[in-house]
């Protein structure tokens, strides 16, 4: 029995679109039904790259076929779909889902931005766009296609921000390795701020040898004492009459 056919029936019986762990953890777990079949005990070691090579050749047999779905992997997951051109008999038999309004112009703006550019801050963005992203920023994380992933080792700590799943599933991307070409987004310099130093060394942050610094270095140049020198304007005094 193919490994492509047993997957086919997987998918076609999943309620939802499964991931590669699930689909191997379902190989491995046939086993228990599997009443010492020995074909069943061979897949349970499918190795994740014949996974994929069998899944692809499945999509690739449902496209030739020229039916009326297609075996597509969004957001690292794979499932069957119909093709949009039946979406009007569809929507009369299970109606039609409300999906939320279509992102602003400045929200896809910004989206893109995170997306190419993430792990990213705040100030980040705006020294991309050029205006503020509050507003948008909360937008996009409310809509679940954005999420908070830690903060930034620089001074102050910011939050960064970076796609989710959804976003994916969103704008029916497998990974983010395909996302389109954006080489003039991804050239954009951006300044980081400083990084976090501190003399204690239990806090440190960077190297020791970073953390060296002379007294010298720490005292602005404005306020370091100089020697007096005599003004070169400056007469000497003059000597009283010998005794």
């Amino acid at each position: 029995m193919e490994l492509k056919l047993i997957l086919e029936a997987l998918l076609f019986s999943a309620q939802k679109p499964l991931s590669l762990k699930v689909i191997h953890d379902v190989l491995a777990a046939a086993v228990a039904h599997a009443e010492g079949d020995e074909t069943v005990r061979a897949l349970k070691k499918t190795k994740e790259a014949e996974l994929v090579l069998a899944l692809e050749e499945l999509a690739k047999d449902h496209e030739t076929a020229q039916r009326s779905y297609r075996l597509a992997c969004v957001a690292g997951s794979w499932q069957f779909v119909t093709q949009p051109e039946y979406a009007p008999w569809l929507k009369a038999l299970v109606g039609q889902k409300i999906r939320p309004p279509r992102l602003s112009q400045p929200a896809l703006e910004t989206l893109a931005i995170i997306a190419y550019r993430q792990p990213i801050t705040r100030a980040e963005m705006e020294q991309v766009r050029g205006v503020s992203v509050d507003g948008v920023i909360q937008t996009l994380v409310e809509r679940g296609l954005v999420d908070q992933l830690g903060r930034a080792e620089v001074v102050g700590r910011p939050m960064t921000y970076g796609t989710t799943a959804l976003f994916l599933e969103y704008f029916g991307l497998r990974s983010l390795d395909d996302l389109p070409a954006a080489d003039e987004l991804r050239r954009i310099v951006l300044q980081k701020p400083e990084s976090l130093v501190t003399a204690d060394p239990g806090l440190a942050t960077v190297p020791p040898e970073q953390l060296a610094l002379s007294a010298e270095e720490l005292v602005p140049e404005s306020q370091t004492p100089k020697a007096e020198e005599p003004s070169a304007t400056e007469e000497p005094p003059a000597k009283g009459p010998e005794e």
